[in-house]
C-alpha cells in the first residue's frame, strides 16, 4: 500500500474543532446500518472536501477503520490540496477503468486507521464511471473492510453525479455555505437525493457569520471557559443550543 501525508489544518480554532467532534459524534450515532457516507453540496466552494476529510480525520481518531473516497472526478482538490502528493497519483478513475489495480490506489495515511483512494485523472465520461457495476462492487467490499466509507461527491446542484453516487450509500449529508444560496434551491438538492432512495442524514452548516449567535458564544465561554477565536469562522446554533463553530450536522427532524 502508498503512502500519503494528510496535511494538518492550523488554522481551525478550538469551536471548529469541537464541532467536528460533535460531528463525528452524530454520525456514530445515526445507526449501525449506516455504514457508507456521501458527502455533497449545492454548489462549487461550499467546504465538501474540508468536511469530507475533517470527518474521517475525527472518526479514524476514535479508533474506527476509515476509508475516504475521491468521488469527485470533475474537480478534486484532496490530492493537491490537502496531502503532499507529487503531481498525478492513481485513482479511482483509473481503478475503475481497469487501468489499475485495488492496491495501487488505495493509500495509507499518518493516520492508523485512514486510508484514502484519490480521484485520479479527469475521465471524459464521470457518470458512466461513478454509475458502473466495478464501482458498485467497490462500494460493498470496502464496506466489509472499514467501519466507515466517506464519498466526497460533487456538487449535486451543478452536476448529476453526487445522485449517482448516493444509490450505492447509507445515508447522506449536505455541506451547506450559510448565505450563498436560496432554501429553495437546497430542498432541491435535498429532493434530488432522496428520490435515489438515499436517506438524508442532515445538513452540514458552514461559514454562519459570529454575530449571529453572539449569546451563544458568551453562553458557551460562561460553562466551558474563553478560547482564541480565529479570523474566517464563524458559530452554528444547532438544535441543542450549543455553539459550534463552522461545521455541524443537524439530524433530520422526524
Amino acid at each position: 500500500m502508498k503512502m500519503t501525508f494528510v496535511h494538518e489544518n492550523d488554522k481551525f480554532s478550538y469551536y471548529v474543532k469541537e464541532a467536528f467532534k460533535t460531528l463525528r459524534t452524530n454520525f456514530l450515532f445515526s445507526g449501525s446500518d449506516i455504514k457508507t457516507v456521501l458527502i455533497t453540496s449545492c454548489v462549487k466552494n461550499e467546504g465538501k472536501s474540508t468536511v469530507s476529510l475533517e470527518l474521517s480525520k475525527s472518526l479514524a481518531l476514535s479508533e474506527k477503520k476509515v476509508l475516504l473516497i475521491d468521488a469527485d472526478l470533475r474537480k478534486s482538490v484532496l490530492s493537491t490540496r490537502y496531502t503532499d502528493n507529487d503531481g498525478e497519483v492513481l485513482g479511482l478513475s483509473e481503478y475503475i477503468s481497469a487501468q489499475a489495480e485495488l492496491d495501487e490506489v488505495i493509500y495509507a495515511t499518518q493516520l492508523e486507521n485512514l486510508n484514502i483512494i484519490f480521484a485520479g485523472a479527469v475521465p471524459p465520461n464521470p457518470v458512466e464511471l461513478l454509475g458502473s457495476s466495478k464501482f458498485e462492487a467497490l462500494m460493498k467490499e470496502m464496506r466489509e473492510r472499514y467501519d466507515y466509507v466517506i464519498v466526497d461527491a460533487a456538487p449535486l446542484g451543478a452536476v448529476i453525479d453526487a445522485s449517482v453516487l448516493s444509490t450505492f450509500c447509507d445515508g447522506a449529508a449536505i455541506v451547506i455555505s450559510s448565505g450563498e444560496i436560496g432554501y429553495r434551491f437546497a430542498k432541491e438538492v435535498k429532493t434530488q437525493l432522496e428520490k435515489s432512495n438515499c436517506k438524508v442524514l442532515g445538513a452540514i452548516l458552514n461559514r454562519v457569520p459570529t454575530k449571529s449567535s453572539s449569546y451563544y458564544s458568551r453562553y458557551y465561554r460562561k460553562y466551558y471557559g474563553k478560547y482564541t477565536k480565529s479570523s474566517g469562522y464563524g458559530k452554528y446554533i444547532n438544535t441543542y443550543g450549543n455553539v459550534e463553530d463552522e461545521y455541524s450536522l443537524k439530524s433530520k427532524k422526524k
